[in-house]
């Protein structure tokens, strides 16, 4: 098999659309979360919460109506992190895109809301008014990475990976896998979302979500006794994943090696998460990786703020790691971006080890006691010198996953 490598990444967030944005902002304690006035209209929704992308503009040139009609939001953001990502990569303009050696893993949640706002809207009231050409897709669930390939004019693989919470690290690692194989040289592996009430709504309906309307800075508390639910975020991450010869090849700077991928599903509850199955797919990723758990320094945790969901996890994590692992969530600083958090939180995972500077939960002050002993990254975050990090998530329907990056050596 080939080894993988990390060769560019793109990103837009709450926080920034750099590392070194958000490094800042993760120092400062700041996080992306904001009261959202437009929500106030829908009727019964408890939260007013939520992470949008921060300044979102595209540039003019490359993104008129032209290149741009069949996508949504989500594809937009999508689209424009692979783009930054490729500039990242210096893949921009590279033969590689339209060899058919290169492709696309990417997911969101939902396609765009507004397009399956507008189909609602006809099936309502039989109105056919609105609904164009490029409605369906838009709003259909392979969107993203749709819409990637053919702005970039790609011609090798596409691996929809629209799976919730896991769409992102669905996308890096099965974004890997072709090109252990040899059946591709690089792919784009990511996810996004677009942020929008009906995403709030979902977990609304669970009583899931944090009603902190006043005080967005405060929630979510990830893993913290008196957290009160998730946030939703948005966002967009892409990584471009090489095989290592074409990366030395063509003298390409490696951020990290991608050596583990696990994931599985729990067969027992649509979203009530299981902790064993969760440890499973940890094992799965270490198995993968040929690494024992004591040379993992540090856990990327998926931290929603659910109290079931906060207690598998960390369970689960101890359960594998038989010891206080460090562990810290980014989604106290940007919400629940579902889409995007698996490549989102990989690619900060990545820096944060390259840097040796591993931020703590925003908001976790008092680690709630059900929660199981491990060492949780609190106040002004921790140094660990590591060579190998992890990063989970899990998502509704039971679908786990598990990532391992290691620092590049030759």
């Amino acid at each position: 098999m080939r080894r993988v490598v990390v060769t560019g990444v793109g990103g837009l967030t709450s926080l920034g659309h750099d590392w070194p944005s958000i490094r800042a902002a993760l120092k400062a304690g700041r996080t992306g979360i904001r009261y959202m006035p437009e929500w106030e209209r829908f009727v019964g929704l408890n939260t007013r919460l939520g992470g949008p992308v921060m300044d979102f503009e595209l540039p003019k040139a490359g993104y008129g109506r032209k290149q741009t009609r069949s996508m949504g939001t989500v594809a937009l953001l999508a689209t424009r992190a692979s783009d930054l990502a490729l500039q990242d990569a210096g893949l921009r303009e590279h033969p590689i895109l339209t060899s058919g050696r290169a492709g696309v893993a990417c997911g969101s949640s939902f396609g765009s809301i507004d397009a399956t706002e507008t189909f609602a809207r006809y099936l309502q009231t039989g109105n056919v008014a609105g609904v164009t050409s490029n409605s369906y897709v838009q709003m259909m669930g392979h969107t993203a990475p749709v819409n990637i390939a053919l702005y970039f004019k790609m011609t090798g693989r596409i691996i929809p990976t629209s799976s919730a919470c896991t769409s992102g690290s669905h996308g890096v690692g099965y974004g890997m896998e072709p090109i252990r194989y040899g059946h591709q040289d690089m792919m784009i592996g990511g996810g996004a979302e677009e942020l929008s009430s009906a995403d709030a709504a979902v977990f609304d309906t669970l009583y899931a979500t944090s009603t902190r309307n006043d005080a967005p800075e405060t929630t979510p508390a990830p893993y913290d006794r008196d957290r009160d639910g998730l946030v939703v975020g948005e966002g967009a991450v892409s990584l471009i994943l090489e095989s290592l010869d074409h990366a030395r090849e063509r003298g390409a700077s490696i951020m990290a090696e991608l050596v583990g991928f696990g994931t599985n599903s729990d067969g027992t509850h649509i979203t009530q998460p299981n902790a064993e199955t969760m440890a499973v797919a940890m094992r799965l990723a270490l198995e993968d990786a040929g690494i024992h758990p004591d040379q993992v320094g540090y856990v990327s945790g998926h931290g929603t703020a659910t109290d079931r969901g906060d207690i598998a996890e960390t369970h689960a994590t101890r359960e594998v790691f038989g010891r206080a692992v460090p562990i810290s969530s980014m989604k106290g600083n940007f919400g629940h971006t579902l889409g995007a958090c698996g490549s989102l939180e990989a690619w900060l995972a990545i820096e944060m080890m390259n840097e040796g500077w591993f931020a703590p939960t925003a908001n976790l002050h008092n680690v709630d006691d059900r929660c199981a002993d491990l060492d949780y990254i609190m106040g002004d975050g921790r140094e660990i010198d590591t060579e190998y990090v992890m990063s989970n998530n899990f998502a509704f329907g039971g679908i786990n996953t598990s990532l391992i990056f290691r620092r590049w050596r030759e």
